[in-house]
C-alpha cells in the first residue's frame, strides 16, 4: 500500500514498511517511486509476476542506485508496476490491473516501467525509478508526455536490481520536471566521460520511414525542425551496412537467448502461470542457442563499431523515439504486435550499441503524445540532457 490513493494503478500493493532517506540532500522532500524490479529493504521484490511477489522474502539490502536517491534525501512513495519480468513494451500485465495513461487515457502507458511513467505523469511522485532494456524508458516516456534518458550501458550500478538481459539492460527514470531530471542525472552519473559539444546532428533514411503513418511523418518532421533551430541543419548520414531486420533480429535473438539464460530454469521448475506475449517470449529464447547468440553478438559489436564511426566524438543522431502515439489500450493483439515491432526496429539501436538516447515529449498526433530521440556518443549522457532541456526551451516546453 501507499498509503494515497492511485487513480492510475501505478503502484503495488505492498506492506507499509518504514523506507529511511536522508532529511537533507539534492533531492529532499521529493517523492520517489521504485519499479518493482528493485530491491528496497524490507519488502518483497515482486518483478510483476504473482508467484514471486508471494514467495519471496523481503529484501535485505536497497538497490544502491534506489537507495543514492534516498541518501539525496528523496522520500520513498512505493513500489511501482511492472510487466511481468520487465518483458514487455506495452505495460499490460496479465495478473494486474493495467495502469492508466494520465496523459492519453485511452491508449497504453507502455511498459516495462509502466507504473514508473503512469506515477510521474498522473503527478503522484516527482521521481520515478524503471529500467531500459528494449525501451521500457523510452516508450512509456514517449507515451505519457514524458523526459526519459537510456543511459550509456553500465553507466549507472544495477546491483540490486532483478536482470532481464545483462548486456542491453540499464537503470532508468522518469521526473516532473526537466530541473529534477537533470538534479537526478548529475546525482547518478557525476560528471560525463564524453569530451566535446555534440554539434553534428544527422539522419538516416530507413529511421525516417518508421513514423506509422502521414499524420505521424508530418509531426515527426515538425519536431525535427524544432530540433534543428537549437542544432543547426541535419544532414543526412551515409547509410550503415545493416538492415532494419538485420538489427531487429539481433535485438530480438540477443535479448531472448540472455532472459532464458537469468530465468530459464526458474520458469522450467514449475507452472510460472506466465501471461501471453511473455510466455512466448521466453519461449523463443529457449528456442536460441549459444552458437546463434554469438553470431548476434558478433554482429551487434560490428554494428556498435559502424555506429561509433558515424557519430564519431560530436555527432547526435535524430529520430522519432517511436512510430507514434500510444496504441489504444483495447486494440488488439495484432495490432499490439505489429506496433512493438515496429517500435523495436527504433529502440534498437541505444540497446545494441549501448550509446545513450533522450526522448523529449515536444510533439502530439491524435491529442496523444510523441517523442522525438537523440542518440548521442557513448558518455555522452549529461550532455543530451542539456541538450534537451534547450530543445524543449525551444519547443515551448
Amino acid at each position: 500500500m501507499t498509503g494515497m490513493p492511485d487513480p492510475f494503478n501505478a503502484f503495488v500493493d505492498t506492506p507499509q514498511v518504514p523506507v529511511s532517506n536522508a532529511e537533507n540532500g539534492r533531492l529532499a522532500g521529493l517523492r520517489l517511486a521504485v519499479k518493482d524490479i528493485y530491491d528496497v529493504a524490507g519488502l518483497v521484490t515482486g518483478c510483476g509476476n504473482p508467484g514471486k511477489a508471494s514467495s519471496g522474502l523481503p529484501a535485505t539490502d536497497t538497490a544502491v542506485s534506489v537507495q543514492a536517491l534516498l541518501d539525496a534525501g528523496a522520500r520513498f512513495a512505493g513500489k511501482t508496476q511492472t510487466d511481468e519480468l520487465a518483458f514487455s513494451l506495452m505495460g499490460q500485465n496479465a495478473h494486474f490491473p493495467h495502469p492508466i495513461n494520465p496523459a492519453a487515457p485511452g491508449r497504453v502507458t507502455g511498459g516495462s516501467s509502466s507504473g514508473s511513467a503512469a506515477a510521474i505523469a498522473g503527478a503522484l511522485a516527482d521521481i520515478a525509478v524503471g529500467s531500459d532494456t528494449g525501451g521500457s524508458i523510452r516508450a512509456p516516456a514517449s507515451f505519457c508526455g514524458l523526459v526519459g534518458l537510456r543511459a550509456t550501458h553500465g553507466l549507472i550500478p544495477l546491483d540490486g536490481a532483478m536482470n532481464l538481459a545483462p548486456s542491453l539492460d540499464v537503470f532508468g527514470w522518469f521526473a516532473r520536471d526537466i530541473d529534477i531530471y537533470e538534479t537526478v542525472a548529475k546525482l547518478l552519473i557525476g560528471k560525463d566521460a564524453h569530451r566535446g559539444e555534440l554539434a553534428r546532428p544527422l539522419a538516416l533514411d530507413w529511421l525516417d520511414a518508421l513514423p506509422s503513418g502521414p499524420a505521424e511523418t508530418a509531426e515527426y518532421r515538425r519536431m525535427r525542425g524544432v530540433a534543428e533551430s537549437v542544432l543547426g541543419p541535419v544532414a543526412k548520414a551515409a547509410p550503415l551496412a545493416f538492415t532494419p531486420d538485420e538489427l531487429y533480429w539481433c535485438f530480438r535473438k540477443v535479448q531472448a537467448y540472455e532472459a532464458w539464460q537469468q530465468h530459464g530454469a526458474w520458469i522450467s521448475s514449475a507452472d510460472r502461470g506466465l501471461g501471453p506475449g511473455v510466455k512466448e517470449r521466453f519461449e523463443f529464447g529457449a528456442s536460441i542457442n549459444a552458437t546463434t547468440y554469438q553470431m548476434e553478438i558478433a554482429r551487434r559489436d560490428a554494428f556498435r563499431g559502424a555506429l561509433g564511426a558515424l557519430l564519431d566524438n560530436d555527432g547526435i543522431l535524430i529520430l522519432p523515439t517511436v512510430p507514434g502515439a500510444a496504441p489504444l489500450a483495447d486494440g488488439t493483439h495484432d495490432e499490439l504486435l505489429a506496433y512493438r515491432e515496429r517500435a523495436l526496429m527504433l529502440l534498437c539501436l541505444s540497446g545494441l550499441s549501448g550509446f545513450p538516447q533522450i526522448t523529449l515529449p515536444i510533439g502530439a498526433v491524435e491529442g496523444a503524445p510523441f517523442g522525438l530521440s537523440l542518440l548521442g556518443p557513448a558518455g555522452s549522457d549529461l550532455a543530451l540532457v542539456k541538450l534537451g532541456r534547450k530543445i524543449l526551451e525551444a519547443a515551448g516546453k
